[in-house]
């Protein structure tokens, strides 16, 4: 028990410490969410299994709040209404559940996040370039060597590393870092908030 949990603390460092690397692509994925909410766009997300479950997270930070008191933002996971999801999945394929997402709720001006660590998601490739065609910006959230959604991206975010976990770990610590950053650029002001009053 011991050795796998030094094992893992020294794969999460490993990790944590290439992402200085990434500074610039990391600024310029923040400067993109922050530019297309302040002029009144949305941010959409999406991936698979524990790469849904980021795609959500980052897009709760926006609709509810990361750190600061502040107004809220459109954000939508593409992930997270099984409705969708399945009737897609269900009358068109599993490989189209993102793709008629971003055809559907996708506005030039808009920017969409992208999670595989795998780089080989069929839905995530999909959703990627249906994204460019239809005029959004895209953020690439890949792992391993990015597999065939390499440069399909305005800005990627490459954890190169072969572990699922410690993708994980490593895009968790990026998205947490690009929501401080756009956080600090968005307006103040709230609406609903808990006493009702806006």
């Amino acid at each position: 028990m011991n050795e796998v949990l030094n094992e893992n603390l020294v794969g999460a460092a490993s990790v944590l410490s290439e992402i200085a690397e990434l500074e610039v692509q990391i600024v310029a994925a923040a400067s993109l969410i922050a530019t297309a909410l302040l002029a009144g766009n949305k941010l959409l997300a999406c991936g698979n299994g524990g790469s849904a479950a980021d795609a959500s997270h980052l897009t709760t930070e926006f609709v509810s709040r990361f750190m600061r008191d502040r107004r809220p933002y459109p954000a939508i996971s593409l992930a997270a209404h099984g409705g969708d999801l399945t009737a897609i999945g269900n009358d068109y394929s599993f490989d189209d559940v993102f793709s008629r997402q971003v055809c559907a709720f996708g506005k030039p001006g808009d920017v969409l996040a992208a999670f595989t660590t795998s780089g080989r998601s069929e839905n995530v490739r999909r959703a990627l370039t249906t994204a460019k065609a239809q005029g959004l910006k895209s953020i690439a959230f890949l792992g391993q060597d990015g597999g065939r959604c390499v440069g399909l991206a305005d800005v990627t975010l490459l954890v190169a590393n072969r572990a699922t976990a410690r993708i994980q770990e490593g895009h968790k610590f990026i998205l947490h870092t690009i929501c401080e950053m756009v956080e600090l650029q968005l307006v103040s002001g709230n609406c609903g908030s808990a006493d009702g009053t806006a």
